[in-house]
C-alpha cells in the first residue's frame, strides 16, 4: 500500500471560533491584537469571528494551537476545533442562498 504523507486523513485545518467584548477602549484593543496574532500566524478570516488554518499535519497543527492559546485575551469566549482536510471538504458554504467553493487549499511544497 503506498502511503502518502499528505493525505486527506493527515492533514488538518484549525478553526478559531470567537465572541469577544468590544465594550471598551482596552477591549477592542485586545480583540484586534488577538485577531492580528491570527493573521501573523497564518491564519484566514472565514467571517468575522471564525479563522481557519490549513496545516500539514496533526503536530504542525498542535504548534499553532499552542500558539493561539498564548495570544487569547483576557475577557470573551474562543473556542479551537481541529478537523481533517476530508472533513473541511465536506462542508457546504452559501453565500445569499447561492453555493460557493470552499476555501483553496495552499500549495504544498516537499523538498528533498
Amino acid at each position: 500500500m503506498n502511503f502518502s504523507r499528505y493525505n486527506a486523513y493527515r492533514i488538518m485545518w484549525v478553526l478559531v471560533l470567537f465572541d469577544l467584548p468590544t465594550e471598551t477602549k482596552k477591549q477592542r484593543s485586545q480583540a484586534t491584537r488577538f485577531r492580528k496574532d491570527l493573521l501573523d500566524d497564518g491564519f484566514t478570516m472565514f467571517q468575522f469571528s471564525i479563522y481557519l488554518r490549513h496545516c500539514p499535519s496533526k503536530e504542525n497543527a498542535d504548534v499553532h494551537i499552542r500558539r493561539v492559546k498564548k495570544s487569547l485575551p483576557q475577557h470573551g469566549k474562543v473556542g479551537i476545533i481541529c478537523i481533517t482536510d476530508k472533513q473541511f471538504g465536506q462542508m457546504e458554504i452559501f453565500f445569499s442562498k447561492q453555493q460557493t467553493d470552499l476555501p483553496s487549499t495552499p500549495q504544498q511544497l516537499e523538498l528533498f
